[in-house]
């Protein structure tokens, strides 16, 4: 069995040669991308995430539902809003908030 100070001395060759791999690796990386950034020639602003409107099929549903008290909306799709709910529970006709 080996002692603390022989495994001391492993872990310490072993975090040398996770340090020297990582460096190589991360330089072929970085060559590659070079590399393949001068053969399309692309930029760095290229690389960027594209701003993207709204999904494809998907649209924004106008409201139909207005709280005049706090101007919140509810287009009738879904699960009603909770200060939906609590005013129809106090009473309320869902006409009453109709944009």
């Amino acid at each position: 069995m080996a002692t603390l100070q022989e495994l001391m001395a492993q872990r310490a060759a072993l975090d040398q040669q996770i340090a020297e791999t990582k460096d190589r690796e991360r330089s072929d990386a970085l060559a590659k991308v070079r590399t393949l950034m001068s053969e399309y020639g692309l930029t760095v602003a290229d690389l960027a995430a594209p701003r993207r409107g709204p999904v494809k099929g998907q649209s924004k549903v106008a409201a139909k539902y207005r709280n005049q008290a706090t101007g919140e909306t509810w287009s009738g799709r879904g699960l009603q809003p909770k200060w939906l709910k609590a005013a129809l529970a106090g009473g309320a006709k869902l006409e009453d908030f109709s944009v």
